[in-house]
């Protein structure tokens, strides 16, 4: 089954960065000095052009470069690329699959299949790098998720007890803090310079191998993976494996671009498609993270999709470039300013969105109070909005209704939505997973691990469809869960 894998650790390793080695290929690359036919451009073949051919120059030869030197880069960046090794539990259920964490903590993996919302031991490492000299680390989220001691590892062999100054899961970054003074650091560049083509370098703890280099090209821009709206992910085919979560990816110029943290795999090791958070995204939750604990995202309150050319067509569009709205949440920012399904988003101030991940990440990485001018295709012609983005619930854990006393024409449930690997496992692309449930919800029988899909017959993709619903103070709902495998509806009396 073909998964997207977060870098998460366990073999001693938490994270998907591995190493890799350059074989011998049988051809020279134009910066083979020792080739001087690699250096010039090929030779022109002249024949008898017919007209149209006449008028299509062809392409003119690519400059060589110099490769990059990635002997000073690890040299140079290395010491400040550290291990980061965590202990702790984690919630666990009887039907959870082992594997679905990937690794998580091997060796010394010591999850096993427990009683419904338990919790088990776990060891789990990854990767991270030092952004200052007084102490400040990055890694992702998930691999110090649910540490209760987090130990880092410099490449002199210096081991620090770090602290977690706090964690974002919605662009899966985290930041620690080591007391100490004078540790080396990174250099940190610019991701909006890289271009596809360009040669960079990863280096982390794949399987425990701490300090393994492996290198790439950056393969795509701008990537959008289910599950992660926030990040415009950097994809590479630099070799990462479970281990480099957390670890930093370097230009040609030894400059911090990216942090690995995912991989697409069909068998849970490096396949040639890895993803890294854009250091720009990093830096900007890092500031707030040290500034305030934590991180806010904003919420437009949109179900959005890509347009295909024959929806374009359908729309009077000239291209598919934009965001299509597919469902407006009520009560949201963009009811609020008058958004409707049907509507195309082709540029927020100004900028043109060319797909709808590149609006969910300008949206997710603006602040809440922001406002934001978007320029919206409807009835075959432009118009602009203007929008008060509202605070976006953390998509880990949106609470429809807390434990304890429960009030009239609520649930009673607190849920999250389905993460990529439960999406994979179970086949559903919508639903809710119930995390708690209390009052009338748990009275009808729902429970931990339910996955509810639909309310009164609609289908449930978030909470705020949810609380359109009971915003009215219904007397009953009927919920339509998914458990084991089987559906079931269950009536819920609210009132």
């Amino acid at each position: 089954m073909t998964r997207i894998k977060p870098l998460v650790g366990a073999l001693a390793a938490a994270g998907v960065l591995a190493g890799a080695s350059a074989g011998a290929f049988g051809f020279k690359l134009p910066w083979n000095k020792d080739d001087a036919a690699a250096q010039q451009p090929p030779a022109v073949v002249t024949a008898q052009a017919t007209p149209a051919a006449a008028a299509v120059a062809p392409a003119a030869p690519v400059a060589p470069t110099s490769a990059p030197n990635f002997r000073a880069i690890v040299q140079q960046a290395g010491p400040a690329v550290v291990g980061v090794t965590v202990e702790g539990t984690r919630k666990t259920s009887a039907e959870e699959d082992p594997m679905a964490q990937f690794f998580r903590g091997f060796p010394g993996f010591q999850q096993r299949g427990g009683p419904r919302g338990g919790e088990v031991p776990f060891r789990g490492a990854g990767s991270g790098f030092i952004v200052s000299s007084d102490g400040l680390v990055l890694t992702n989220a998930h691999v110090v998720e649910g540490a209760k001691e987090v130990t880092v590892k410099l490449q002199d062999r210096r081991e620090y007890r770090a602290k977690v100054l706090g964690s974002d899961k919605a662009t899966d970054v985290a930041v620690l803090r080591l007391e100490a003074k004078g540790l080396p650091t990174v250099r940190l560049g610019d991701p909006k310079q890289l271009q596809v083509g360009d040669p960079v370098l990863a280096i982390g703890s794949p399987y425990g191998f701490e300090q393994t280099a492996t290198q790439g090209i950056v393969s795509a821009k701008g990537r959008s993976l289910p599950g992660d709206a926030f990040v415009p992910f950097i994809q590479t085919d630099a070799a990462v494996n479970p281990g480099n979560s957390g670890g930093p990816l370097f230009d040609g110029a030894g400059n911090v671009v990216g942090i690995n943290a995912q991989i697409y795999s069909q068998t849970g090791g490096y396949q040639g498609l890895a993803f890294a958070i854009p250091i720009d995204v990093a830096l900007k939750v890092k500031d707030q993270i040290v500034a305030t604990g934590s991180a806010q995202h904003a919420r437009l309150g949109v179900v959005i999709q890509d347009l295909s050319a024959p929806l374009a067509e359908s729309f009077g569009l000239p291209r598919p470039d934009g965001a299509l709205v597919a469902q407006v949440a009520p009560g949201s920012p963009a009811a609020a300013a008058g958004l409707k399904a049907g509507d195309v988003i082709t540029q927020v101030n100004g900028e043109a969105i060319e797909r709808s991940g590149t609006l969910s990440s300008r949206i997710g990485l603006s602040s809440p109070g922001d406002k934001v001018k978007l320029q919206v295709w409807r009835d075959k012609a432009a118009r602009e909005v203007e929008v008060k983005l509202a605070r976006a619930e953390d998509p880990e854990r949106q609470v429809a209704n807390a434990q304890g006393e429960v009030e009239p024409g609520k649930l009673g449930l607190a849920l999250r939505p389905l993460s990529p690997q439960e999406r994979q496992q179970s086949g559903l692309q919508e639903g809710l997973v119930v995390e708690q449930a209390a009052g009338p919800a748990a009275r009808a029988g729902v429970s931990s691990g339910d996955v509810l899909l639909a309310i009164n017959g609609q289908p449930v993709q978030s909470v705020e469809q949810l609380q359109g619903v009971l915003k009215n103070k219904p007397r009953s709902v009927a919920l339509l869960i998914e458990r084991q495998g089987e559906r079931i509806f269950v009536p819920v009396q609210l009132g």
